[in-house]
């Protein structure tokens, strides 16, 4: 099998949502065609060139990898484009270079697919800076810069039990942090059970507007059983990939809903799309007991 069918089939399974809301929609019109309602609309839709687009997340103590595809068109076959002739080059804090090679893999530890890897773990520290560039053999060019924002502690995780019969007995699960006095902090916040491959069973993004400087208290609703592991992260953002994310969800949102307004994804790089960013998180593991 080639390095970019394995890609592709790594990468389908998000896109192949966006074809099943296609389908239902289809089946909405039919059901108003048959009530007379029916009127048959041309809709020419623009002919973009395809973008390149990256998906960068570099962590501690981790080898950086990233992932390159191409955007496709909202209609097209649900199937990536994984461009293979493509460079992709880091630049560290102190100026050295780091080129990234082509080895398209899942990463076991996320499960998360990649198509370019490095060579060494990394050591970033909060403020510094990375720089990040990647072109291909068609002139296109990508660029993005990271700055890793300072790791802000979890303080406590606690859990309250519901008090039903021990049967349907359940846990709600409140994380405690203290927002540092500057302005312009993001965090996001997840929790997952069992492992962090999985989705979260709870996820915040929330920033320090209206509380500056105070602690926050986040919860969730009984969901959680007795003995089961919790996994909970509390990630400090920067205020491009804070932006980055909620256009994200907003774009989920709209998608196949008539009455939503489009949403463009607010990239945080320049000459295409995606993310290009430095995790700062705290992390602790429980059992609920």
């Amino acid at each position: 099998m080639r390095h970019t069918d394995k890609v592709s089939r790594m990468l389908c399974s998000a896109r192949a949502g966006l074809l099943a809301t296609g389908l239902t929609l289809a089946g909405l019109a039919g059901g108003l065609a048959g009530c007379g309602l029916q009127k048959d609309i041309d809709v020419v839709l623009p002919v973009l060139p395809a973008q390149l687009v990256v998906e960068a997340y570099l962590e501690n103590g981790q080898v950086p990898r990233l992932t390159v595809t191409e955007s496709v068109p909202y209609l097209s076959a649900p199937t990536p484009t994984v461009p293979t002739e493509v460079a992709v080059t880091l630049t560290l804090p102190d100026g050295s270079r780091e080129n990234l090679r082509f080895a398209p893999g899942l990463d076991r530890r996320t499960g998360k697919a990649y198509t370019h890897i490095g060579t060494r773990p990394l050591s970033p520290q909060p403020g510094q800076r990375f720089q990040l560039e990647v072109t291909d053999n068609k002139g296109r060019r990508v660029t993005g810069t990271a700055t890793m924002p300072g790791r802000i502690p979890i303080d406590t995780v606690e859990w309250q039990f519901n008090d039903r019969e021990p049967e349907f007995r359940e846990a709600l699960i409140l994380t405690r942090f203290r927002d540092p006095a500057t302005p312009l902090n993001f965090y996001r916040l997840m929790i997952h059970k069992d492992s962090i491959n999985d989705n979260p069973e709870s996820e915040f993004v929330v920033q320090d507007r209206l509380n500056n400087g105070e602690e926050f208290t986040l919860g969730t609703s009984y969901r959680f059983r007795p003995n089961d592991t919790v996994v909970v992260t509390l990630f400090h953002l920067d205020q491009a990939y804070n932006n980055f994310l909620e256009s994200v969800e907003d774009a989920r949102n709209a998608n196949g809903n008539p009455f939503s307004q489009p949403a463009g994804i607010r990239s945080t790089v320049e000459g295409g799309l995606g993310v290009f960013t430095v995790l700062s998180y705290d992390r602790r593991t429980v059992i609920v007991r």
